[in-house]
This record gives C-alpha cells, structure tokens and sequence, in this order.
C-alpha cells in the first residue's frame, strides 16, 4: 500500500501539471520533429517499464490505476519510438478530452497520495 500512495502521491502532481500546461501549449504540438517525439517516446517507455516493474497491481482497487498509468506510459512510449513521424495532438475536442482525463485522475491519484488515509500510519 505504502508504495502505491508513494506512486500516486508523484503520478497525480505530475498528471495535473502535465495536462493543463499541454492543454495551454498544445500549438506547440504542430512543429514537433521526430527527434524529438522518438527521445519523448523513450522517457515515457523507461518510466513506464520502472512503474511496471515496481507496482504491477490487477486488483479492483484505486491501485489498479497506477498499474494502468504505467501500462500506458509504456506503451505510448513504444509507439512514439516506433513511430516518430506519426502526426501529434491537434487542438480538437478529443485532445482537450485526453488531457481534461489526464488532470481528473491526476486529482484522484493526488488525493490518494496525500488525503487523509495517507497520513495515518499503516
């Protein structure tokens, strides 16, 4: 439990700060060269094959959240890597979808790492 309220009290932060600055900078997305979208897909497959290994939770638990964030991160990651040259996020309803999801879960994984159960002692 301890190492999952640790995840989630890194992920739900991070997930909230990266979702509304993307959603501010999302123009950006346009002029990205694939250099530079294979070394993001890298950073992302690492720090999700890190969390896989460390926290592969399926149980029906707000755990499995974590599990899942890591999942993607790896995935995602592997197709940035695969394929660079793929076109990037556009400013359209199912990008700001993707990232208003991405800010939601953060919330919940923020208040799961350091709401009130994570203050008392386990």
């Amino acid at each position: 439990m301890t190492n999952s309220r640790q995840l989630a009290g890194l992920l739900g932060p991070t997930m909230i700060a990266l979702g509304l600055t993307e959603a501010l900078n999302i123009h950006i997305f346009d002029a990205q060269i694939a250099p530079v979208v294979y070394l993001n897909g890298t950073v992302l497959f690492v720090v999700g094959l890190a969390m896989v290994r460390a926290h592969n939770l399926w149980a029906w638990r707000w755990q499995v959240f974590v599990t899942v964030t890591g999942w993607a991160l790896l995935l995602g990651g592997l197709y940035r890597m695969i394929d660079p040259d793929a076109p990037q996020a556009a400013a359209n309803v199912g990008s700001y979808a993707v990232l208003a999801t991405l800010v939601v879960l953060g919330l919940f994984l923020t208040y799961k790492g350091y709401g009130p159960e994570a203050a008392q002692p386990h």
